[in-house]
């Protein structure tokens, strides 16, 4: 039997977990590039799996880069099933660092195209939050900083290739707008995160969640209502429960492939009875864009893509007696995949 002296002795030759043994291993395509997971933990691994699996392989050029995750499960942590504290970022040297505490934060290097996520035992009982807030941390940085896309807090929903991004603040109708556009047959790219390259205003997501409240399903008929039911519900740290709806599953249209975005439209929580779109004229579009994406509007890329994107057009569109009614006000930018049964 090692000893306690044995132990310290191993801790002492190896401080910095070098030498850890990461013998699970797994990739998937995301974000236009491909994504080689290694983890000491098949439970942390499953977590990557969950979110991953079966997504559609995005290609954004002609060979897509290759991004290193380790995924790295250690001992300790406060012994806590509670809701653990938030992110807190940092930076220095090239690297870019989200810390939770001790025991668990994500370090992320661009350059070298890998990133290291470092989880507590305790908090594998925090599933939601250790997928959310420190591996999608990593994926969602490496696939940005690493392929010069500008990262958008939207929505993309479209068909046969072409898209229009939503844009807008918390309560603007994003999610509700892509629920119904999902449940009408159209490709769902993403409710919250969208990627795009500034040059040729591509745009790619993880198309694998829609998360909606109770408010969003009383426009829904009794069977729609029924399937986003079945699904179940988080909790967000605000204290609102969502319904998470797989995308994956059943009768919805992952986005098969990067959209061409043929709009860029900024949704108002404000109902007409009238008009519903107002075109913006580029002054003003550049200062509602800037002042709803305040982190991408200070990353390498915001000037060209905000460039591309008023050549093609930005309009407001307001809300409309029902979703449907908002969503076919998009018509005259949307094709309409088959109708899903």
């Amino acid at each position: 039997m090692a000893t306690t002296d044995s132990f310290e002795a191993h801790e002492f030759a190896d401080p910095f977990k070098e030498r850890m043994r990461l013998p699970y291993a797994r990739s998937w395509p995301v974000l236009g590039a491909s994504f080689v997971f290694a983890s000491n933990s098949e439970a942390l691994l499953a977590l990557a799996a969950v979110a991953y699996d079966n997504l559609p392989a995005h290609r954004m050029g002609a060979v897509p880069p290759v991004f290193h995750v380790e995924l790295r499960l250690v001992p300790g942590g406060a012994g806590s099933h509670r809701e653990p504290p938030p992110v807190r970022t940092s930076s220095g040297g090239g690297m870019l660092v989200g810390i939770v505490d001790a025991c668990n934060h994500v370090v992320v290097s661009p350059a070298q195209r890998r990133a290291v996520v470092t989880v507590s035992e305790d908090r594998l009982a925090n599933a939601y939050h250790v997928r959310y807030e420190l591996i999608e941390f990593a994926v969602y940085l490496l696939a940005a900083r690493g392929q010069d896309l500008v990262s958008l807090h939207a929505a993309c929903i479209g068909g046969e290739g072409r898209g229009v991004l939503l844009l807008g603040p918390s309560g603007a109708g994003k999610s509700t707008l892509t629920l119904q556009a999902a449940l009408d047959g159209y490709d769902v790219m993403a409710e919250d995160g969208v990627f795009v390259d500034p040059r040729h205003l591509r745009a790619t997501g993880v198309p694998n969640y829609l998360h909606v409240t109770d408010d969003s399903l009383v426009w829904l008929d009794g069977p729609a209502r029924r399937s986003v039911m079945s699904f179940p519900r988080i909790r967000r740290r605000s204290g609102v429960e969502k319904f998470e709806i797989d995308l994956r599953t059943g009768r919805f249209r992952p986005a098969p492939e990067p959209l061409d975005i043929t709009a860029t439209i900024l949704l108002s929580p404000q109902r007409s009875d009238g008009p519903l779109l107002e075109p913006l004229a580029r002054d003003d579009a550049m200062v509602r864009l800037a002042a709803d994406q305040p982190y991408a509007a200070r990353q390498p890329g915001w000037r060209r893509f905000v460039d591309t994107a008023l050549m093609r057009g930005a309009w407001v569109l307001r809300r409309g007696p029902t979703p449907r009614a908002t969503l076919d006000a998009l018509a005259p930018w949307l094709t309409l995949q088959e109708a899903v049964g």
